[in-house]
């Protein structure tokens, strides 16, 4: 349930799993650069066991804007988002990875051009990617693969870095691995995606959770299963409302595209 308190513009979703060594210079640099810009910051730490919700909770006490929370039990990226994303109090929802990879300096433009109000959805493009060998090509294959089979218009839709319309996100089917096909179900339900370059730093501390065989095998049946619910899926629909005057045109709902203007 959403809080009543104060809603800033944008919550800043991260995932996070024994990232000790990573979040603190994160979440510095998340300050900086929307210091200017009201918004919070929701780690949800996935049952971390190297001291990361003492530190949360340590730098929530001297930061109001800090939310962190945490499983008690390893959940997963998706569930830790999607749950980060219902708590959340912003119109936007920025997500960036807890590894420090994905550079916050980049979310100013990126929500600046999710409020032109022409998009549902904002995805970072890696064009200079700072990972071995193996990840780059598979992710390369991947992204080939999901473009060709799911039609989402965006070459890289595992950066993390994404900013989305919150009303939109929560109304979108959740599933594990879900926050690896984001724009292909924003465009399902009839959003607008669009993707814009972004940096990428190597990973500061640490060690990926990803490997090979949570990656490829779990891609594929997840894939097969959102091709299933874009075949199945009937929005938008136009709908008749009888309420309005004869000979108005009708509402056709969809995911909301429409974004207020820029001040």
């Amino acid at each position: 349930m959403r809080s009543s308190l104060h809603s800033p513009l944008i919550s800043i979703l991260i995932p996070a799993k024994d990232e000790v060594g990573n979040l603190p210079g994160l979440l510095d640099e998340i300050s900086l650069a929307l210091a200017d810009v009201e918004h919070e910051v929701i780690v949800v730490d996935d049952a971390s066991t190297d001291g990361s919700w003492e530190l949360l909770t340590r730098r929530a006490a001297q930061d109001s804007r800090l939310r962190p929370m945490r499983h008690a039990c390893s959940a997963g990226q998706s569930t830790s988002v999607w749950q980060a994303a219902w708590a959340a109090r912003g119109t936007w929802l920025g997500t960036l990875d807890g590894d420090g990879q994905n550079d916050p300096a980049d979310l100013p433009a990126l929500l600046a051009r999710a409020r032109q109000g022409d998009v549902t959805l904002v995805a970072g493009h890696r064009v200079q990617r700072h990972d071995d060998w193996l990840k780059r090509v598979s992710s390369k294959i991947a992204n080939r693969v999901r473009a060709a089979l799911l039609n989402d218009a965006t070459p890289d839709t595992g950066c993390g870095l994404k900013v989305v319309r919150r009303d939109a996100f929560v109304s979108l089917p959740y599933f594990d691995h879900m926050h690896r096909f984001l724009p292909a179900l924003v465009r399902a339900q009839g959003g607008e995606c669009v993707s814009v370059p972004v940096n990428h730093r190597p990973r500061g501390s640490g060690r990926s959770h990803y490997g090979l065989n949570n990656r490829l095998w779990a891609g594929i049946v997840d894939m097969v299963g959102v091709m299933w619910l874009r075949r199945r899926s009937r929005l938008p629909a136009a709908i008749v409302d009888t309420m309005t005057p004869a000979g108005s045109p009708a509402e056709n709902p969809k995911i909301s595209t429409h974004a207020e203007p820029m001040p």
